[in-house]
Order: structure tokens, then sequence, then C-alpha cells
């Protein structure tokens, strides 16, 4: 696949992001490719397109299919297997969300759990550190619970939420 201008300055600019989100940067170039592919691609031709090995390119897409926003595909004729995205960024961007909150948040509360358990039955144990770990716990417990709740509404429902931040913060009394 021959890169446009703005498609390799789009590779170019995910990759750069992607590093900067904590996500290898060959990872993230494999995802805008196939972002911005019209057609499923095997791993060869994404391989030769961005000019990387062809096991890093494997291993990329096993991450990507790990988050489960790169797919396995088959093309009639074509014995290779072939990757393709998500293409409706709302649904990428939720399941990325989710992948994030299982992979980063939950972990993150069950250790603040033990911690603030371990701590209130501990005589000797710091009073300000447990009151630290329990405001904290606190805090993931509240966004979490509103997390859950965002992320049930449909893509429309979300749509229509998102854009009426400004109403919301207005109605609330907060002005920007």
């Amino acid at each position: 696949m021959k890169l446009t201008p703005v498609q390799q300055k789009f590779v170019l600019h995910w990759g750069e992001m992607g590093t900067r989100w904590g996500i290898n940067r060959t990872v993230a170039q494999i995802h805008a490719l196939l972002y911005v592919s019209p057609t499923p691609l095997n791993a060869e031709d994404i391989a030769e397109t961005l000019s990387v090995a062809r096991s890093n390119v494997s291993t990329s897409l096993r991450e990507l299919q790990s988050w489960r926003i790169v797919k396995l595909v088959h093309v009639l004729g074509d014995k290779r297997d072939h990757f393709e995205t998500m293409k409706n960024v709302w649904e990428m961007f939720r399941i990325v969300l989710d992948e994030r909150k299982r992979r980063e948040i939950d972990p993150t509360i069950a250790i603040l759990e033990e911690c603030v358990a371990e701590s209130a039955k501990d005589r000797e144990a710091d009073k300000n550190t447990e009151e630290r770990l329990r405001e904290l716990h606190r805090f993931f417990q509240t966004t979490t619970a509103w997390y859950s709740n965002v992320a049930k509404l449909p893509a429309s429902a979300l749509i229509k939420f998102l854009s009426a931040g400004d109403k919301l913060l207005k109605a609330i009394g907060v002005t920007s």
C-alpha cells in the first residue's frame, strides 16, 4: 500500500501519540494504517508499508487484537490472514476506555481496597496514610460508577451528552 502524504502524516502522528499514551509506536502506527485503509491488510502489506519487521507486525497485531479494536478477517481468494480495525470511532474509543479501565483502574481499586482494609486492622497504622488511601478509593469508586453509567449509553445518546457540555455546566451553575 502506498500512503498518500495525508495518510503518512496521520500514521506518523498516531504513532507519536501512542507513545505518549503508553502504547508502542509501531502498534499505534499499525492501528492508524488499518484505520485509514479502505480494505483489510495482511501482515506482509503492513510490514512493507510501514517499513517494519514482519515479526514486529505480528506482535503488534496480537496486541491490537487483545485490545479488541483489530480483528482477523479473511479475503476471498487469499489464504493469508488480513486485519481490519473498527471504523466506528465512538465504539472504538468505548472499547479502549473499557480496556484501560479493566487493565489499569480495576487493579488499582483492588489494591486500594486491600490497603484500606489492612490499614483499618493495624492499630499502629499511619492514620494520615489510611485517610489519603480512603479518599483516593472514594475518588475511583465515584468516577468508575459515573463511567459505568455513561458507558451504557448508545453512541447517539453519548454524542448528545458530550455535545451538551456547556449547557450542563451552566445548568449546575458552573461557567466556563
